[in-house]
């Protein structure tokens, strides 16, 4: 992953998307211990105090944990919590403001529905 430094959301935020991301994908799983901030830091050129601040937003949210002298971990049920949190939060924003575009362009409910079903078998097609 890259960090986009000209985004509209801090780089931090990035940082515990991206970690959230790795959780979803199963690249880190259920007990396993989280890069540290001067792993993160090392690999995205960034401040360890930024890293850090991304780190925390995981813990805060029950993502991960942290055993003392040892780390941080991801907690058990990381991958439903995200789940969930990106299925209420980002995912109604995302369809809000393509709403708000689909009104603005007068796409008609069915049409965009149609639309967004062939996007959807497009994708299916694409996996198999």
């Amino acid at each position: 992953m890259i960090l986009n430094s000209d985004s509209m959301k801090p780089i931090y935020i990035q940082i515990s998307e991206w970690l959230e991301t790795e959780i979803l994908r199963a690249n880190l799983k259920e007990g396993e211990r989280i890069y540290s901030q001067y792993q993160l830091a090392e690999m995205f050129n960034i401040n360890p105090a930024t890293a850090a601040k991304g780190l925390n937003i995981l813990v805060d949210e029950t993502i991960a944990y942290k055993k003392r002298g040892l780390g941080l971990f991801v907690a058990p049920n990381a991958k439903q919590f995200i789940l969930h949190k990106r299925r209420s939060q980002v995912l109604k924003q995302l369809i809000n403001e393509i709403v708000l575009e689909a009104k603005h362009l007068d796409v008609k409910e069915t049409e965009l529905m149609d639309l967004i079903h062939q996007v959807f078998n497009e994708i299916e097609e694409d996996k198999e």
